[in-house]
């Protein structure tokens, strides 16, 4: 899709990642947007507005007062234009002046005074992102509906290894595209209620020591944010993760196997389809104590029982659920889906070989293959795991209109 005909307000606040905002500005331009640039002056001791009005085409802002149209006033007009606002570069500073209804220059008075959908794509040093005050002012932009583009993670300019880099142009204008998508309509779980899992457990032995495994939640996480940009009404079960919630999504924080067991079958009734991801603990240990286990000479036996199989139980109390499971595999990937497709009651099954590169845990990509009880399968190539998100309810809408095409 391309954005013919839309207007995006771009507001660019100071910070190194200013120059990001240009290259986004011209592929705003090339793909049919009309743009419009207001700059702080921050802004503007890292690129100068002619940048932006070049690739623009457009005047660019700057000063509240400079009003060169007597019949209007600049930043209202401004404001009522736009089919979209992005702030890219968001500075912690902007950030918290428009949380607090701070109104002092032409970036913070025309966000004010719009109606129009909100997109901040933050950059900072990684002690600012994660500051309890910046944390707080992004929870209470995200109350107003407005949506975050998350920051990058790498070498930053002040020298800082972390997360706080500007998204790239490309994740920005791809932000862009879903949300026109998604105001065209196109929503095809709209009315549907989506229950996705997420994230380790933790299971514990003693008030120190834990057993876990190395999932990060990344791959449910995406799921939830991908569901709810269908249009589904989700619910993410999670468990210790350090993901923000996406945009819409009900979150419920669990701890242990136990935990999330309750958690899910108290959702599963009402739910239209469940997205089983988490990498559950198959084991807890036997006995938790109550003090920490002191070191011994020889070994420490560690007894260990099973869990309840989450998934097998959905799939005997499944009625007119549609069930997917997840199997991350290092052997034999194929015959343990399909086993377990059958054993558990399963619609589909997502398979992977986590010793494949870009498979694994803790990565932003995936490589899958998608099991369908009928058979048949589909093999992805390595994707962005939202990608890889996107391309799984491909998968489950043309499963639910195969079943409604022998319903009838």
């Amino acid at each position: 899709m391309q954005l013919g005909g839309k207007k995006i307000l771009l507001c660019v606040t100071g910070g190194i990642a200013v120059f990001k905002a240009a290259a986004l500005t011209s592929q705003l331009f090339k793909q049919g947007a009309d743009v419009k640039v207001i700059m702080t002056s921050a802004a503007r001791e890292f690129v100068t507005p002619l940048t932006f009005q070049t690739m623009s085409r457009n005047e660019v802002y700057f000063d509240t007062f400079d009003e060169k149209d007597p019949k209007k006033i600049a930043h209202i007009e401004l404001a009522d234009w736009a089919d979209m606002v992005v702030i890219a570069p968001a500075t912690a500073n902007m950030i918290g002046k428009i949380a607090n209804g701070i109104a002092d220059d032409m970036i913070s008075t025309t966000i004010t005074a719009t109606t129009a959908p909100v997109l901040i794509a933050p950059a900072m040093n990684s002690h600012m992102y994660v500051h309890p005050a910046v944390r707080k002012n992004m929870e209470t932009l995200a109350s107003f509906g407005y949506q975050f583009i998350e920051p990058g993670e790498g070498l930053l300019a002040c020298g800082y290894v972390g997360k706080g880099r500007l998204a790239e142009p490309e994740e920005i204008v791809k932000a862009i595209h879903q949300f026109f998508s998604k105001e065209n309509n196109s929503q095809p779980l709209a009315g549907k209620k989506v229950l996705v899992t997420a994230g380790p457990t933790i299971e514990v032995i003693d008030p120190v020591r834990y057993l876990t495994n190395r999932s990060t939640g990344k791959m449910g996480f995406a799921i939830a944010e991908v569901a709810e940009q269908l249009g589904a009404e989700v619910t993410l079960v999670t468990g210790p993760v350090s993901l923000n919630t996406p945009n819409n999504v009900r979150r419920i924080d669990v701890t242990s196997a136990e935990e999330m067991y309750n958690a899910v079958i108290n959702e599963y009734e009402d739910t239209d389809i469940v997205i089983k991801s988490a990498a559950v603990a198959d084991y807890r240990p036997k006995y938790v104590y109550d003090q920490k286990v002191k070191k011994k000479s020889g070994d420490l036996e560690l007894v260990l029982e099973r869990t309840t199989d989450i998934l097998a139980e959905l799939g005997k109390r499944k009625e007119h659920q549609f069930l997917v499971g997840f199997a991350a595999e290092s052997t034999s990937v194929e015959d343990f889906a399909l086993k377990k497709i059958e054993k558990k009651n399963l619609d589909m099954i997502v398979a992977n070989d986590i010793t494949q590169e870009g498979a694994g845990f803790a990565g932003d990509t995936n490589v899958v293959t998608i099991y369908r009880r009928s058979g048949a399968k589909t093999t992805l190539p390595m994707l962005n795991k939202h990608e890889v998100a996107r391309r799984l309810f491909e998968e489950v809408l043309s499963e639910l209109k195969e079943e409604r095409k022998y319903d009838r």
